[in-house]
């Protein structure tokens, strides 16, 4: 859980230190944006092979080694004094990050009942969340009263505590032998409409939340002390989606997805549609904080689910296709900004979340008519 915080916090952090890393490095805020870019873009395109390529090395080690790059990446971060080794360094961590998530979840899940195995997941995805409740805000605190080197220099002590107890306490088993190695239900069609729908939401969600600081600046006019404040409400919001989610998960995994997607594409939308006026836009942006997570986390468990060969196959996939998304709508976001403004970048984000909604409710018209058809045979 300290490992997902802390690889989450990672992630997220030049989103809060956008403007001072700008500043820092005299780069404009595009050019920073763009950290967010490649990491998505090293995620999306490094989660599959690296998985593939450590399938039969023991989870200790990889998740060891994995640890081991996120404190050296954050020390390269925080000691970078121009652009090109600050992004060196991020790529770095993105790599670790492409199969962290895509070895954690059936190493945890695996320690406990299939029948609890939503809830596992959702507590990695509440430490994962209290980046954005905890992490980010905190950094981008540190960040504004130091130097923005400072908190990514304190990522790497955050990494040594689970770096050490995971190398000393995990135990040690064939990655193949883990109860949770396979789906626990097949189904190559759904795996695929899971993996469309993530791809498209984070694409949505990225295009708007690359520029989240800037929007409650420019647009609902709110002091950087507040930005700070709604930061923390945005995380906190987060967290309790991923908290109510998580208790239901093992109940209602496909609904929980759905759900989650169309709370993002209404928060999105309400923001960009109210984000003049202040009480709405913190209704918006509780409403987009509440669905980000959940979102992440619901597909994650389908992977458990519907993984038509080894979860840890199925989870890198999931991971890659969401960080492409990822990168894609921060890159969007870029060339948004300059033509239609940071509300632009909220239009767009929620009109192509909506879309990954209609691809999920498809998929679930789809199944109920081969049921019906099916029903109608037997």
């Amino acid at each position: 859980m300290l490992a997902a915080f802390t690889f989450n916090t990672a992630e997220n952090l030049p989103v809060g230190l956008l403007d001072a890393i700008s500043r820092g490095l005299r780069a404009s805020p595009s050019t920073i944006g763009l950290l967010v870019t490649g990491y998505g873009a090293t995620v999306a395109l490094a989660s599959l092979p690296l998985a593939h390529g450590t399938r039969a090395v023991p989870r200790r080690h990889v998740l060891t080694g994995l640890l081991a790059a996120l404190v050296l990446s954050s020390l390269l971060a925080a000691s970078a004094r121009s652009y090109g080794p600050l992004l060196a360094a991020r790529l770095l961590t993105a790599l670790a990050q492409a199969l962290f998530w895509a070895v954690t979840g059936p190493v945890a899940v695996g320690l406990f009942a299939p029948w609890v195995r939503g809830r596992v997941i959702g507590a990695l995805s509440v430490a994962g969340s209290l980046a954005l409740v905890l992490g980010v805000p905190a950094g981008t605190w540190l960040g504004g009263h130091t130097d923005w080197r400072v908190p990514m220099g304190a990522l790497a002590a955050l990494g040594l505590v689970p770096l050490v107890t995971i190398a000393a306490l995990l135990p040690t088993s064939p990655p193949g032998a883990e109860p949770a190695a396979h789906g626990a239900a097949p189904d190559t069609r759904r795996f695929a409409t899971v993996v469309t729908a993530g791809a498209l939401s984070a694409t949505g969600a990225f295009t708007g939340y690359t520029y989240l600081v800037r929007f409650l600046g420019a647009v609902s006019g709110l002091p950087p002390g507040a930005v700070d404040l709604l930061l923390v409400v945005f995380g906190t919001a987060c967290l309790a989606g991923v908290g109510v989610t998580g208790a239901l998960l093992d109940r209602f995994p496909r609904a929980a997805l759905t759900t989650a997607v169309a709370v993002q594409a209404l928060g999105m939308l309400g923001l960009c549609a109210t984000g003049a006026h202040p009480v709405a836009a913190v209704a918006f942006l509780a409403l987009t904080g509440g669905a980000l997570g959940p979102v992440f986390m619901a597909a994650q468990n389908e992977m458990l689910i519907c993984a038509p060969g080894r979860t840890d196959l199925a989870l890198a996939a999931n991971s890659g296709a969401y960080n492409a998304g990822i990168a894609a709508g921060a890159a969007l976001g870029a060339l948004i900004l300059p033509l239609a403004g940071v509300r632009g970048t909220f239009l767009a984000g929620g009109l192509l979340t909506a879309g990954a909604c209609a691809v999920l409710l498809a998929g679930a018209a789809g199944r109920a008519r081969r049921r019906g058809e099916s029903f109608r045979v037997g």
